[in-house]
C-alpha cells in the first residue's frame, strides 16, 4: 500500500517543506546520485517514473532499471502516438528487463463522447492533452506520492529554472533528475550505455509526442519547437512548478453575487436549471459565487479556500479542463460549493459528480431537450468516485 498523504504531511510536513529540505539535501548531488537516494528517502513514499518512452526516455528508464527494477513506470499511450513510439516501447521494456510497466489510455467512453473522430485537437489542443493524457495520468499517479519526470533545464522557457524536487499542487513532490544536464550529457549517457535511440530522432524529431502536434525540428530551433508547432503552448498539462501548470498567461477569476430571480426585468430572460442528484431544481444559493473559466491557474485556487461557492465555466461540451480543475480543488481541500455551468450534457453528469462538482446549471433549452430522467439515470455515479476510494483507505 502506498503512503497515505495524511501518514507523510504528520512525519515530515507539508509538501512544501518536504520539497524544500529535499532540493537542499541533494542541491550538489549529480543526477544518478539524485534518483538513486531519492528511491529510497522516505520523505519521498511511494514512487512511480512517468515515461513517454520518447527521444530521451531510455535515459531514465536504463537508471531504474540498474537502481531497482521494480519501479513501476507508468507510460502514457494516448492512442495519436507514432507506430514507432509503441514499437520502441516493446523493445526497451524487453531489453532493459523493466519488471513493473503499466501502459495507460484515456476512457474510451469519454474518447466516443468528446473525440470520437480524433479531430479534437485541430480546434482544442488543450482538451485533447487533459483528455488524453492529462485526465489518466492523474488517475494513474493517484496512489503515489511522487513521480519522476524527465525535464531538463535547456528544453525551453518555462523549465529554465527547474528543481530537482517540485510541489504539485501541493499533492505529491515531482523528480526531476536530468534538470541540470545539458544535451551533451544526455548524448554521452546514451552512447556510453549504448542505449537504442528512438527510430524518429534520426529523422528530425528530437522531442516527441502525439503524431498529429509533433513534428520535425530544422537546425537551429529549439529541440521542442516540433511541439504543437504555430501555437503558444509549451507544455500538455501534466507538468506542474510549485502547483503552477505551466501554459501561458490565463483570465482571472471573476467574483459574482448569487443571482435573485427577477420576473418583473424583461419577461424573456428565463432562469437556468440547477441539476442535482435527485433531477432538476431552483437556485438555493445564497452566497457570493467565483467565476473561474475552466483553465484557471492552479496556483491561484489556493486564494479561494474560504469561498463559500465556485462557478467553473464550461465554454464548449469537448472542453474536459473544467472537469480537472474541479479535481484539483478538491484535492487542494476546497469543501465549498462547487458548480459547472454552461455546456455539460447528461451524458458528463457523473463524470462531473466524480471530479467534485456537487451539481450543474444548465439552459432551460438543454432541459427542454433533455429532461431530468436523463440526468437522474447518471446520478448513480459513487462507485466511481475517486475521491471516496482514496479516503476509505485513509
Amino acid at each position: 500500500m502506498p503512503h497515505e498523504a495524511d501518514q507523510l504531511r504528520a512525519e515530515f510536513g507539508t509538501v512544501d517543506d518536504r520539497v524544500a529540505r529535499l532540493n537542499d539535501r541533494y542541491r550538489n548531488h549529480s543526477a544518478t546520485s539524485v534518483l538513486e537516494l531519492a528511491l529510497r528517502d522516505a520523505e519521498l513514499g511511494r514512487i512511480a517514473l512517468v515515461s513517454s518512452f520518447g527521444a530521451e526516455s531510455v535515459v531514465l528508464l536504463h537508471m531504474i532499471s540498474v537502481m531497482k527494477p521494480d519501479t513501476p513506470v507508468v507510460f502514457i499511450d494516448t492512442e495519436m502516438l507514432f507506430p514507432e513510439t509503441i514499437e520502441y516501447q516493446l523493445e526497451i521494456v524487453k531489453t532493459l528487463d523493466l519488471r513493473d510497466v503499466r501502459r495507460i489510455r484515456p476512457n474510451p467512453t469519454k474518447i466516443a463522447a468528446h473525440d470520437p473522430d480524433g479531430l479534437l485537437h485541430q480546434s482544442d489542443t488543450d482538451s485533447c492533452c487533459d483528455l488524453r493524457k492529462t485526465v489518466p495520468l492523474q488517475t494513474a499517479i493517484s496512489e503515489f506520492d511522487a513521480w519522476i519526470s524527465g525535464r531538463k533545464r535547456f528544453q525551453g522557457s518555462t523549465r529554465q529554472n527547474l528543481d530537482f524536487f517540485e510541489n504539485e499542487l501541493d499533492t505529491r513532490i515531482k523528480i526531476n533528475p536530468l534538470a541540470h544536464w545539458a544535451p551533451a550529457d544526455v548524448q554521452d549517457y546514451m552512447i556510453n550505455n549504448r542505449l537504442a535511440r528512438h527510430p524518429l530522432v534520426a529523422k528530425g524529431y528530437p522531442s516527441i509526442g502525439c503524431a498529429p502536434c509533433t513534428s520535425p525540428v530544422k537546425a537551429g530551433e529549439d529541440p521542442r519547437a516540433g511541439r504543437w508547432r504555430g501555437s503558444q503552448k509549451e507544455e500538455c498539462g501534466i507538468h506542474f512548478v510549485d502547483g503552477k501548470m505551466v501554459r501561458g498567461p490565463l483570465p482571472a477569476a471573476i467574483v459574482t453575487e448569487a443571482q435573485t430571480p427577477n420576473t418583473q426585468d424583461t419577461g424573456d430572460t428565463a432562469m437556468s436549471v440547477i441539476v442535482q442528484d435527485t433531477g432538476f431544481t431552483t437556485d438555493d444559493f445564497d452566497g457570493i459565487w467565483i467565476d473561474m473559466p475552466a483553465d484557471t491557474d492552479p496556483e491561484t485556487l489556493s486564494q479561494y479556500g474560504n469561498t463559500e461557492g465556485i462557478r467553473v465555466a464550461f465554454t464548449s461540451f469537448s472542453d474536459g479542463r473544467g472537469f480537472t480543475l474541479a479535481r484539483m480543488l478538491r484535492l487542494a481541500g476546497y469543501t465549498g460549493r462547487l458548480r459547472a455551468e454552461g455546456h455539460v450534457i447528461a451524458d458528463q453528469y457523473a463524470m462531473a459528480r466524480r471530479a467534485g462538482f456537487d451539481e450543474v446549471e444548465i439552459s432551460p433549452d438543454l432541459a427542454a431537450r433533455q429532461p431530468a430522467q436523463q440526468w437522474v439515470f447518471r446520478a448513480d455515479w459513487t462507485a466511481n468516485d475517486y475521491q471516496s476510494r482514496l479516503r476509505k483507505r485513509a
